[in-house]
């Protein structure tokens, strides 16, 4: 099904952009995989609507101990600049962050996430490893709330309000994260951005896991949302 937006036409140096920032993320992915460990790149890269400054996040959906993660990137030579521990809010999952630098880095829950929370990146498009070598785009919303659709070309790009629904089942996710992410959105859109509950940098002596006990032992917030389920 396609949506009555606008098409986008994507230029030759869009493209070439593109695949820059794929192969890259391919070349990131590539020891996690090696390693039987499934990871996956959601957004604008996933999408296609990409800009020379975008992100590229791999994101470890399911985990094994940080410490094995950190060892296979290690053994690659990927260089980490630091680590990180982010919780948007008091009741969202906590995140460690490995990065390469700005644009470049490496993501996994800290904790088991809810369904919704495994949604979040099926609502921005998501792609595997063998997506990216096939060249997949996958549809999403992006932070304009546009539904991105790829296409031969470029994309057609719509707007969500009153077919949240609708976008929910063209991308497999739970209507409610449509709903949730429109209402974070908004929010941003009047307010700003307003910074992160939790974010906690490592130094080279620390692990993740000891830091998260450290933080789980001294906020309430965090032990409550170890008990989220669903």
């Amino acid at each position: 099904m396609s949506f009555q937006g606008n098409q986008v036409i994507y230029t030759s140096k869009h493209w070439e952009t593109l695949a820059k920032l794929r192969s890259t993320a391919k070349e990131m992915m590539k020891p996690l995989i090696d390693a039987q460990i499934y990871c996956m790149i959601y957004g604008s890269i996933a999408r296609g609507d990409v800009k020379k400054t975008s992100d590229i996040d791999v994101y470890i959906s399911n985990p094994p101990s940080p410490t094995i993660i950190e060892a296979v990137l290690e053994s690659a030579e990927m260089r980490f600049t630091s680590r990180v521990i982010v919780q948007a809010t008091p009741s969202y999952v906590a995140k460690a962050y490995i990065y390469l630098d700005e644009v470049k880095s490496y993501s996994f829950p800290l904790v088991s996430t809810t369904s919704l929370e495994e949604d979040f990146t099926g609502f921005a498009g998501r792609v595997s490893y063998n997506q990216l070598k096939e060249n997949v785009r996958a549809p999403g919303v992006n932070k304009k709330l546009l539904f991105i659709e790829p296409n031969e070309v470029g994309h057609i790009e719509s707007p969500i309000d009153g077919v949240e629904g609708i976008v929910a089942k063209r991308i497999g996710v739970n209507t409610g994260i449509v709903l949730q992410r429109i209402r974070i959105l908004r929010r941003r859109e009047k307010v700003g951005r307003t910074g992160v509950y939790i974010k906690r940098e490592l130094e080279l002596d620390e692990s993740f896991s000891s830091v998260f006990n450290e933080l789980k032992r001294g906020n309430s917030a965090i032990r409550r949302r170890l008990r989220k389920k669903g």
